[in-house]
């Protein structure tokens, strides 16, 4: 079986998404609500035609990589979901997702992560309070 570290050995942004959902396939006995974690699909394109038939079909640039549509009350603050921005190296938000997160970020949990690993750790602070 592969494991969320081989995924993430590539080094890559997709390399460190595929190892969170990896983990989350793992994990969703002990957490049943990652079912619905799902991607976005932003940034997997394999041509220009294939790029252009998704924004077709309603795809948004901008919109954050992963999303966990698991609506949570945590102290005085209501959550509907919480979204997942993978960034390895010295990429960074674009202006775009900027935007995304300025308008999201009062009714969704917003983190920026640059391993699987502190996704992972999000996703179960998240899940567990």
């Amino acid at each position: 079986m592969i494991t969320p570290e081989q995924l993430a050995a590539s080094g890559t942004e997709h390399g460190a998404q595929s190892a969170v959902f990896c983990w989350a396939a793992i994990n969703q006995a002990k957490y049943p609500q990652l079912k619905w974690m799902h991607s976005s699909g932003n940034g997997i394109f394999t041509t220009s035609g294939h790029k252009a038939k998704e924004k077709a079909a309603g795809l948004k640039n901008g919109v954050w990589d992963i999303f966990l549509p698991v609506p949570k009350l945590i102290g005085a603050d209501y959550w509907s979901g919480m979204y997942i921005e993978m960034k390895v190296g010295k990429n960074n938000l674009t202006e775009d997702q900027k935007e995304f997160a300025k308008t999201m970020r009062d009714y969704y949990k917003l983190h920026v992560c640059r391993s699987w690993e502190s996704a992972r750790d999000e996703i179960i602070k998240y899940l567990e309070k």
